[in-house]
């Protein structure tokens, strides 16, 4: 359920009164749960993705992969643009844990993989973690789907937006 938090007002046996406001009634849930205890998740509305912007991206990677020599997974298109422009955090780790590190990162999906990028000492290697284009800002995808437009004019391949559809859909991610 998606409101707005509209007031905290201190009681007098030391609880707080927090209250919120709904664009839609709450249902029949309510009713069952009321004076009972619950658990509480109060968190800031994040945007979700658009399923345009999910398209294009596995559009243009499909259409990447289809036209390399040899041809490439779109997965693996996918990783490459994440790779190039997408986000991911350095972390140094002992050398021995970097399989089990990977294996448990990469359970999240597709675009979450493990890359070793230097050693760090003796017993240690500096790997990134990158993270699937799910968790992405709309500036973020921006800079994804950008590289494989680019990728994309580059090898002649037609982009199934114009660059106007292109903003437009992002507009909408950011909204949602």
């Amino acid at each position: 359920m998606t409101g707005n938090l509209r007031d905290c007002i201190p009681m007098a046996g030391g609880e707080w009164l927090i209250s919120f406001t709904t664009p839609t009634p709450p249902g029949e849930w309510f009713d069952k749960l009321k004076g009972a205890p619950v658990n509480i998740d109060v968190r800031k509305m994040s945007h979700h993705r658009s399923l345009d912007a999910n398209a294009m991206c596995w559009a243009l990677c499909s259409g990447i992969g289809k036209a390399m020599r040899p041809p490439l997974d779109k997965e693996d298109v996918y990783r490459a643009a994440i790779r190039a422009v997408g986000v991911y955090t350095p972390v140094v780790v002992v050398a021995w844990d970097i399989d089990t590190i990977r294996r448990r990162w990469e359970e999240h999906g597709t675009g979450w993989f493990v890359d070793v990028a230097d050693d760090a000492g003796v017993g240690r290697k500096l790997i990134h973690l990158y993270y699937g284009t799910s968790t992405y800002s709309v500036d973020e995808m921006r800079h994804v789907l950008d590289w494989l437009v680019d990728q994309a004019e580059q090898m002649q391949i037609p982009i199934p937006l114009s660059k106007d559809e292109e903003e437009r859909m992002l507009a909408l991610w950011g909204k949602r």
